[in-house]
């Protein structure tokens, strides 16, 4: 992105995507890396502001994460936030020490209204602690600006140096007013624009994607979700009868799904793209014959993807290009971006084997988050049924069945979702979820129908409510409404006995089952 941006650094913290995502709220790019980054990438990437994220350890513990006091020197305004905060105090000469009093949750803060950092925002206002450790004592040329009733310094600043520390962490929601904050930092400390906005991206795109590809032919994996099928009306806008859409029905699909998507992009839908359907589930079947483990599932899909892409390919002829619907949220849990943890390998970037048979892959939206992709689509024109469709993940059903895939088992639950997505939407829910689906558990159980025994399998309803899908929260659904989806699941798909409703949020689960 040849725009002015904000980096974040990562030293392992959990909300350090959310850094990112609201960073990006205030019109201003931003990307993640690692603390390991040489510092002289990031000069070279020049940016206005540098973030500091939260992580698990202790600053002045010998193994920790850290960085080098030359940082501080780029004359680039830092922000530290809770393990960031600590590091700069730590780095700078600072006491960073075990804190007599754990602090975590909803705390009153009071803050200094005359720093930048808190222009506009409350003399007492709620954030949000989380630390076991505390800075003792600020590092010379540091003056502290916030404060709470057990934390001395909840904030400091070198204003000469346009250094800042925020022991609380301001991305969370729970924080009241940190959107100001950080708008405060990105837009009036570090001098942003705020020219961050869908309208530039879409123009940028379409001109890298022209230049990239020239008069080279282009693949592209279209699932029907809401990612591929911006990813390829915007390659559809780039580069016209160039590209070609290859639909894989791997048999993992929803309940008539498959025709659903052939409606919208194929020869007789809205767009004018080449469109190849291939029917797979029997291949499919066959590989992920026996295989339990989530992983597992996910390579074996993720490589039979490509492989089959591979084969379409071949009967076009000379293909250079592959493009896939990769987002933000994707390359970070598949743990390519940052310091976070491998959570789980997504078919089109972690799940992808080492041999591609393509010049190049492009991920289009691989910089966006869902809403910016969402905004995006609107943008081009997709009309909003579509930009807003049920998310739904390239693996499929196949992690929305825990344990084996079979035939039988993909039947039982494209059933069970299909009835429960019909209640949803009679009860006018659909359009205040965020997601919900229907998944079927490795569990079986005795239950009684009909005067008989029955030894039959459980199916877990699951919704949540989230903005970034990077973290979430159990929806509330009327009880009645689960009621009525229980009764008709076990009245009329075969095979299954009883109904959860699942309540967890993400973290610590993710939004899928698997």
């Amino acid at each position: 992105m040849n725009q002015e941006k904000v980096i974040v650094i990562d030293f392992g913290g959990q909300y350090n995507q959310l850094v990112a995502r609201r960073v990006r709220e205030c019109n201003v790019y931003c990307e993640i890396y690692s603390y390991k980054t040489d510092l002289n990438k990031i000069k070279e990437m020049n940016p206005k502001g540098i973030i500091l994220t939260g992580g698990p350890n202790s600053c002045y513990e010998p193994d920790s994460p850290t960085c080098g006091k030359e940082l501080f020197e780029l004359g680039v305004p830092v922000l530290g936030l809770c393990y960031g905060a600590q590091l700069m105090m730590h780095v700078l000469g600072g006491k960073v020490e075990k804190a007599p009093v754990r602090e975590y949750g909803k705390t009153l803060v009071n803050v200094d209204k005359k720093s930048k950092l808190f222009s506009d925002v409350k003399e007492e206002t709620i954030c949000w602690m989380s630390h076991f450790d505390y800075i003792k004592e600020v590092a010379d040329g540091f003056d502290i600006v916030a404060t709470t009733k057990d934390c001395p310094v909840a904030a400091a600043e070198n204003v000469n140096k346009n250094l800042y520390a925020i022991q609380f962490h301001p991305e969370v929601l729970h924080t009241e007013e940190g959107t100001k904050m950080l708008f405060n930092f990105v837009r009036n400390i570090c001098g942003c624009e705020g020219s961050w906005k869908m309208d530039s991206f879409v123009e940028n795109q379409i001109k890298a994607i022209r230049e990239k590809v020239g008069d080279g032919k282009v693949l592209l994996a279209l699932s029907g979700g809401v990612d591929s099928s911006v990813a390829a009306v915007l390659l559809s806008k780039a580069i016209g009868n160039q590209l070609t859409c290859v639909f894989v029905d791997h048999g993992l699909l929803r309940k008539n799904e498959g025709d659903e998507v052939e409606e919208v992009f194929g020869p007789n839908g809205p767009y004018e793209l080449n469109f190849i359907r291939v029917n797979a589930k029997d291949r499919y079947y066959a590989k992920l014959k026996g295989v339990e483990e989530p992983e597992r599932k996910r390579k074996i899909i993720g490589e039979e993807f490509i492989r089959v892409f591979e084969e379409e390919a071949k009967k076009i002829g000379a293909v250079d290009f592959l493009v896939q619907g990769t987002i933000y949220p994707d390359v970070v849990e598949s743990g390519l971006g940052g310091e976070s943890a491998v959570i789980k390998s997504h078919h089109n970037v972690g799940g992808l084997p080492d041999y591609v048979d393509f010049k190049e892959i492009i991920e289009p939206l691989r910089d966006l988050f869902k809403d910016e992709v969402r905004k995006a689509g609107l943008e081009m024109g997709i009309p909003e049924n579509l930009v807003f469709r049920q998310p739904f993940p390239g693996p499929g059903l196949g992690i929305r069945i825990i344990g084996e895939v079979t035939e039988e088992k993909v039947k039982i639950v494209q059933d069970a979702d299909a009835i429960y997505r019909e209640e949803i939407a009679k009860a006018g829910l659909d359009k205040t979820i965020g997601q919900y689906f229907a998944a079927l558990t490795n569990m079986r159980s005795v239950g009684v129908m009909g005067d008989e025994r029955t030894y039959d399998y459980a199916v877990a309803l699951r919704a949540v409510n989230t903005i970034d899908f990077m973290t979430a929260e159990c929806a509330e659904i009327p009880f009645e409404v689960l009621q009525k989806v229980m009764s008709r699941i076990i009245n009329e798909v075969r095979g299954v006995n009883r109904v959860f409703y699942d309540l967890t949020s993400k973290p610590p689960g993710t939004i899928e089952m698997e």
